[in-house]
């Protein structure tokens, strides 16, 4: 009998202890994730953005408070008894400190095993606004902010979003009562709308589809290229036009891409053909999957195994295009960067209560997007965007932007999104901005993508 209950311990401990830890019936996981304090969230500058605090009662000792809690929310997440998101989720062996490194060293130094504290990226002047100026358009949207240089994150707000201090109840009824109207609302407030919403990318591509063009060898900026008012699409009755943006039809690339004519890029789309394009938009990140940052991510997406009549739509954006604000930030960062664009992240460092430092962010490229020469010339289109009235203009300061507002609110589905970076000389930030169906807004995607690089900048 000894050594049968010997056997059944061991299996249970070698075997079952997964299955029973996750058994929702099992309270013991939940009384050791609350039992002692997880380390804080940090911004950039050290403010804490997520502490723990002593309940005074059990079997939960201690409870998470998130400070400014919907501001940070896409970031931070939130750790409850139903589970955790965000940071809390992808950094929790850390901030717990079930992490092998963070007990090691910890119990080397008192004996005592605490959480470490994991400080983000994330600017507190750049987020505050990236916040404030979505929520003052009223509209749901997303706006993201990297620094082109290390792929640091400065800012990824989503708006609306959700006060995560109202999941970190003890009382389950309570508890699910709250997950349920979060989930059910209209506005989905749960949903992290830069990293995981995609939108068509409208006239944004045009910087993909210019890309692929100058990398091709036929085209520069001073090529004329054709822009009729009106463009057939091969084997449709469909056709392509410009509307009132573009006023000549012989232009240069450099004009077509500053007036935006839908002809002229469903043209070039038509030339390159379909693998060019994809080749040049994954080489920005598109399809890619697997991004971590550390938060997942949804994979921006080019379609595959298109006529050419789609095509050229791909080719303006339409179609089956899509991208994530990440994505729009991305954009813009790889141009910024020479052509390099470095591996978005969000976490800086990692250092125990005592400061000292277990991790630190190591910068890395992620992809190769284009030449330093091309990106240049690309850089230099997108100035001359700003230069003619377009989005994000500051006064002193030279930005390199590329937008898609026109004519938002006239069509079922339509956006506003902007991709920019600044200054152009010099980049030290890129932003990534979405307006969901903004109608007469539609403008307001520019604002916020000036708050955003003003406040990087300052």
């Amino acid at each position: 009998m000894l050594f049968v209950l010997l056997a059944h311990v061991t299996l249970i401990q070698a075997f079952g202890s997964h299955t029973l830890n996750a058994d929702p019936r099992n309270e013991r996981p939940l009384i050791a994730r609350f039992e002692r304090p997880r380390g804080d969230i940090l911004t950039y500058e050290g403010t804490p953005v997520a502490v723990s605090r002593p309940t005074g009662e059990g079997p939960y000792l201690y409870r998470r408070v998130y400070r400014h809690g919907e501001l940070y929310a896409p970031v931070t997440g939130h750790v409850s008894l139903s589970g955790s998101t965000g940071i809390e989720r992808a950094q929790d062996a850390v901030l717990s400190g079930d992490d092998a490194k963070v007990r090691v060293q910890s119990l080397v130094r008192d004996g005592v095993v605490e959480g470490a504290d994991v400080r983000l990226t994330i600017s507190e002047r750049a987020q505050w606004a990236a916040y404030q100026s979505l929520k003052a358009t009223g509209v749901p949207g997303a706006a993201v902010a990297i620094s082109p240089a290390t792929g640091a994150i400065l800012a990824l707000a989503s708006y609306p979003a959700y006060d995560p201090n109202a999941l970190t109840t003890f009382d389950p009824d309570r508890l699910a009562e709250t997950a349920r109207r979060f989930r059910d609302a209209p506005a989905r407030p749960m949903v992290n709308r830069a990293l995981h919403r995609l939108y068509p990318p409208g006239s944004t591509f045009k910087l993909v589809t210019t890309a692929a063009a100058l990398a091709s060898g036929e085209y520069t900026p001073s090529t004329v290229v054709d822009a009729p008012a009106r463009l057939r699409l091969p084997g449709t009755p469909m056709y392509v036009d410009n509307g009132d943006r573009c006023a000549q039809e012989r232009p240069t690339l450099a004009y077509a891409f500053m007036a935006s004519c839908d002809t002229a890029f469903a043209g070039i789309g038509l030339q390159l053909g379909q693998d060019l394009l994809r080749d040049q938009a994954e080489a920005f990140g598109f399809n890619a999957t697997g991004l971590t940052i550390p938060l997942g991510t949804t994979p921006s997406r080019y379609p595959v195994a298109m006529d050419r009549a789609r095509t050229a739509l791909s080719a303006i954006g339409r179609h089956y295009d899509r991208v994530t604000p990440l994505m729009l930030a991305m954009l813009s960062a790889a141009v910024a960067n020479n052509g390099v664009l470095m591996r978005p992240y969000l976490v800086e460092e990692q250092r125990l209560p005592d400061g000292s430092v277990i991790g630190r962010a190591n910068p890395a490229p992620y992809r190769t997007a284009l030449s330093p020469v091309l990106a240049r010339y690309l850089a230099a289109m997108m100035t001359t965007v700003t230069h003619a009235g377009g989005p994000a203009a500051i006064p002193g300061v030279e930005v390199a932007a590329k937008s898609d507002t026109s004519e938002k609110g006239m069509v079922t589905g339509d956006h506003a999104l902007v991709t920019a970076f600044a200054p152009a000389d010099a980049p030290e930030v890129a932003v990534g901005v979405v307006l969901e169906n903004p109608g007469h807004r539609a403008d307001a995607v520019g604002e916020v993508a000036r708050a955003v690089i003003e406040a990087a900048l300052a």
